[in-house]
């Protein structure tokens, strides 16, 4: 008797410490981000120059404290692809991240599809927002948008303890 009340409360904290996990990576750390007007996306234009600021609307946002790659967006832009690509800098090998199935408007997978055949672009927003981290954004030819972050390569020698390089900014003290 005692060893099935031992393996139903073994069974009981299994599916408590499941379920807590669950809600911690999906719902808990995330909070929306309020819509600021234009300011909301920014652009990195060619010449290298500081981000612009582009007016899109419907803009809606969810970021976390708890990482800093968790920060997605979706938005609407009246601009079209072809001066985007012509005004701002591109962003190569950028691969949307999933974000949780409640932030419905950002479907990582349709819009890795769109990136893929060619129906939409992959821009710069900002390079180093946080020390190894850039904003990315996305736009369709449907005129949606999209934005999340992206680890650089200089973060991802960073994280792993390789050489810098003479292309990477000094990390931040701790």
């Amino acid at each position: 008797m005692t060893g099935k009340i031992l393996a139903a409360l073994i069974l009981v904290c299994a599916l408590v410490a499941g379920a807590a996990m669950y809600y911690l990576q999906v719902y808990a750390f995330y909070e929306e981000v309020p819509a600021s007007g234009l300011g909301d996306v920014a652009l990195t234009p060619r010449d290298g120059g500081a981000p612009q600021p582009v007016a899109v609307t419907d803009f809606r946002a969810i970021d976390a404290e708890s990482s800093p790659i968790r920060y997605r967006a979706c938005f609407a832009i009246d601009t079209s692809l072809d001066a985007l690509a012509r005004d701002f800098e591109p962003y190569e090998g950028a691969a949307p991240r999933v974000a949780p199935g409640w932030f419905d408007c950002f479907d990582a997978d349709a819009l890795g599809a769109e990136i893929d055949a060619g129906r939409a672009i992959v821009l710069t927003g900002e390079r180093n927002l946080e020390y190894g981290i850039d904003r990315v954004v996305a736009v369709t030819a449907e005129g949606r948008g999209y934005v999340w972050h992206e680890v650089n390569e200089c973060g991802d020698k960073s994280y792993d303890g390789s050489p810098l390089g003479e292309d990477c900014p000094e990390p931040p003290a701790n």
